[in-house]
């Protein structure tokens, strides 16, 4: 078996299709055996897991998954990959080919389709532009999944797990934290990639909640505000959220809510916990509601 996590094996798949890296992609391939057991590793792959594998590229992480899963589903966007992903995965009956964008994928039909509706795990080196939009969309599909084991920029990573107060902490480190549990697995130098990208990467693990941690009456309300408190990080709460019309309020009303949620008025977003949030939801969708 030609492993492809060998750079030379990598070489010689490119060189024999003819491949040019497509950069509206984001196409960087990895090659290092040690990041791929730690992918492994962290996303916990079992003898009867089904995966579903975003952007698999040339196929090198597929292999892995491959020995190790059940059933192992590859969706890739790229045309020119199809062939190279059916002669690298030859040797594998339980790899499966989808030439499809992952973003208008129905994810939820697919589960149902491939492995009777049971959780899958999701396993993904993720292009750094598109990050954002597919993380998000999976989880907010509501899709059954049971983890996502994604490879993102480093500094995505850090704003996924961070927690109040600090820089990287903002709108996507609570939607993240609202549908799952994060946790960096590894970090991992540009090396590790053909072609080698401009900045660090890091693996990350979504542990998918079983139920969402806290207990808001109006999710959309609750996103919104989150939004809203993050657009300019500068601004206090008040500020932030008068000037976003969140249905009609005043200021006055709105400094009266965060009062009423036991913080001081002049308090900025990025000091506010997921629960905090949940409960400043709660009490405007009260103060609507009277």
């Amino acid at each position: 078996m030609a492993y492809l996590a060998n750079p030379k094996n990598t070489i010689e798949i490119l060189q024999k299709y003819h491949f040019n890296f497509q950069k509206k992609f984001g196409q960087n391939f990895l090659i290092d055996f040690h990041v791929l057991d730690k992918i492994m590793d962290a996303a916990e792959i079992g003898a009867d897991d089904f995966v579903l594998e975003i952007g698999p590229g040339i196929g090198t992480m597929t292999q892995y998954l491959c020995e190790r899963a059940r059933k192992v589903v590859s969706v890739e966007i790229d045309a020119n990959l199809i062939p190279i992903l059916q002669d690298t995965l030859r040797e594998y009956p339980n790899a499966e080919i989808l030439h499809h964008d992952i973003l208008k994928l129905d994810v939820s039909a697919l589960v149902r389709e491939k492995n009777d509706g049971k959780p899958v795990k999701v396993v993904a080196n993720l292009p750094y532009y598109i990050t954002t939009p597919i993380v998000m969309g999976l989880l907010e599909s509501r899709a059954p999944i049971d983890s996502m084991t994604v490879m993102v920029q480093k500094e995505v990573a850090e704003r996924m797990r961070a927690k109040p107060g600090g820089k990287d902490y903002g709108a996507l480190s609570l939607a993240v934290q609202y549908y799952a549990k994060p946790q960096i697995a590894a970090n991992v130098p540009p090396n590790c990639f053909m072609p080698r990208p401009n900045v660090g990467s890091a693996v990350i693990c979504l542990k998918r909640h079983e139920k969402p941690p806290v207990m808001t009456e109006d999710e959309k309300l609750m996103f919104r505000l989150i939004r809203a408190s993050f657009q300019q990080r500068r601004k206090t709460l008040a500020n932030g959220l008068s000037h976003a019309n969140i249905r009609g309020l005043s200021k006055e009303q709105i400094q009266e809510a965060i009062l009423l949620l036991g913080v001081p008025e002049n308090i900025r977003g990025e000091k506010l916990t997921l629960a905090q949030f949940a409960e400043l939801s709660n009490i405007i969708n009260r103060m609507c509601g009277e």
